[in-house]
């Protein structure tokens, strides 16, 4: 099939090259606009670019897409029989979603109906949910509300990460895509409207701020939190002014925290803990040390302060004087 395939970031990158390695003729890669990145603010290729790029395909970068009437007639110049769309960015307006014959299928990140929008992998870590996916659906007018074409279940590790998942849904739904594309050419598939009763959770796109720890919450969600925003935005604490990323952590159950671990601490300590205020350290051993939330704790295992590398607990208490009853902020 001749493709325009469309999509920015890595999990897009996966679908366009398994759609090449499967020797469908791709006309064309459209793609965010290139942004400096890092410290140095460097201009840099996204991934789907990065990819067309090795295999020789026109790349396209429009600004805007609607209302973009010099766009809309390059698409047209390439006669597409389907258009791609996977983690794009922006709304593909009608006139685009009718262009080719096939019309415009898009590869989502979840099992639709649930976590339509922006981040669909980052909220199910957070929100604990034991199975996502990857959905084919064919797009409409609507937000990630077009008929499914496949779907593929994915079950979540327990200690899933937003990094780990992404990699496993992004090789899941290339696989599915050029599955997906075979069935479409043969004439196969059967597309089923989205539940409409079905409460529908929104994914929306991750902020900075949204990894900040509220330590009141319980144990368990920021745990979950701690995994969801690993590897970006990284959920943080703060520690002597200075912002301290938690990059993972145990849940510990009414605060037996480092008994077993290091026998570090002892059951009177677990006692006191009881009367810690959320954000407390407590029970500080030589690998790890806890801090009380609203309800149990968490015991810290990897973790990193400004201007530090990333390390392991035990390391960064090897260098830091960490002292019992410091409150996290």
């Amino acid at each position: 099939m001749r493709i325009v395939f469309m999509g920015t970031p890595d999990f897009a990158a996966g679908s366009l090259e398994a759609v090449i390695e499967a020797g469908h003729d791709v006309a064309a890669a459209v793609t965010g606009e290139d942004k400096p990145v890092g410290r140095g603010n460097k201009v840099q290729m996204c991934a789907v670019k990065q990819v067309a790029v090795q295999h020789n395909i026109p790349v396209l970068q429009p600004h805007r897409v609607r209302g973009n009437d010099e766009f809309l007639e390059q698409l047209k110049s390439l006669h597409p029989d389907i258009i791609i769309v996977a983690a794009y960015g922006k709304i593909i307006p009608k006139e685009i979603l009718e262009l080719p014959e096939y019309g415009c299928i898009n590869v989502h990140a979840s099992l639709l109906p649930d976590y339509r929008g922006a981040a669909p992998i980052q909220w199910a870590v957070i929100d604990g949910r034991e199975v996502s996916g990857v959905t084919i659906m064919q797009m409409d007018e609507g937000l990630d509300t077009g008929d499914m074409v496949a779907v593929k279940e994915i079950k979540l590790a327990p200690d899933e990460t937003g990094g780990s998942l992404f990699e496993r849904l992004s090789r899941a739904g290339a696989e599915l895509l050029v599955e997906t594309l075979d069935r479409i050419a043969e004439g196969t598939t059967e597309p089923v409207p989205q539940p409409e009763e079905s409460p529908t959770p929104y994914a929306r796109m991750i902020r900075k701020e949204d990894g900040l720890i509220d330590w009141s919450e319980p144990a368990v969600k920021i745990e979950r939190l701690i995994r969801g925003l690993n590897p970006w935005p990284s959920a943080y604490t703060g520690l002597d002014g200075k912002m301290l990323k938690i990059w993972a952590a145990d849940v510990v159950e009414d605060n037996a925290a480092d008994v077993v671990e290091d026998n570090a601490a002892d059951a009177a300590e677990d006692d006191a803990a009881m009367e810690h205020i959320p954000g407390t350290v407590f029970a500080i051993g030589n690998k790890s040390f806890s801090v009380q939330t609203g309800n149990g704790a968490l015991r810290i295992r990897e973790l990193q302060l400004a201007g530090k590398k990333r390390m392991d607990a035990g390391a960064f208490l090897r260098g830091f004087h960490l002292q019992e009853g410091t409150v996290l902020k």
